[in-house]
């Protein structure tokens, strides 16, 4: 009798701008070796193309699948650390599958990732065995399959929120272009757009460092909105 495993992870913990993307599924154990041969491994070792290009065979080859996205409005408003934030939408996706999996591989986010697999658990309204592993993606299929369909997504949603701001680079606070787009942004604005998660300290950087500049500039530069507070 085949089994059927599932596997999560997300995409986009970590950016500044746009959503996470978390992304739950379910396969039978028999299909795995078709999974193989399609190429699924870890999204990381897979070039935008080639993910874009497996999307919807993956999709075909599933027993089910869901998909939550997690805008910055989310993220900010949250009243519990992004681990808990994470656990509690890993729950929340796999309890929206119609086909509950009996294995569960999970991307361990915490440090220790038995205690990462017992939260997740403890939320469930059924009972699966649980593996949960930090580079889950690196090691099995489900989670292979979950972090490509997870990475498509938010790569799809970044090039939208392109289409309406312009270049904003990937998001992560490492890429100049998304930092170059954010001064920007602010210099002209006197705020981050709405696309970005505003408890992240890039931001309080970027702020901090055109103070900085403005001084050494000879003199302060107010923002439009900095002049308006004035008047108010």
């Amino acid at each position: 009798m085949s089994l059927k495993l599932g596997g999560i992870d997300e995409a986009g913990r970590g950016p500044v701008i746009g959503p996470m993307i978390i992304a739950a599924v379910v396969l039978d154990d028999e299909r795995v070796p078709e999974f193989k041969k399609l190429g699924v491994k870890d999204s990381k070792k897979l070039s935008p193309k080639r993910r874009e290009m497996l999307f919807d065979s993956i999709i075909n080859l599933l027993d089910d699948y869901v998909i939550l996205e997690l805008w910055p409005e989310e993220i900010d408003g949250r009243t519990c650390t992004l681990n808990e934030l994470e656990v509690k939408n890993f729950i929340r996706a796999l309890n929206s599958l119609k086909v509950k999996p009996d294995v569960l591989y999970i991307d361990a986010a915490d440090v220790k990732e038995e205690r990462f697999g017992r939260e997740v658990s403890r939320g469930l309204d059924f009972n699966p065995k649980i593996i949960a592993e930090h580079k889950a993606d690196e090691r099995f299929i489900p989670v292979s399959a979950a972090s490509i369909l997870a990475k498509v997504v938010r790569d799809r949603l970044i090039e939208r929120l392109k289409e309406e701001y312009g270049e904003i680079g990937s998001g992560y606070p490492s890429d100049p272009r998304t930092r170059g787009f954010l001064e920007h942004y602010y210099r002209e604005h006197g705020e981050f757009p709405p696309i970005v998660r505003k408890t992240w300290r890039t931001l309080r950087r970027i702020k901090e460092s055109i103070r900085e500049k403005s001084k050494k500039e000879g003199g302060e530069q107010l923002t439009l909105k900095d002049l308006i507070g004035r008047f108010e």
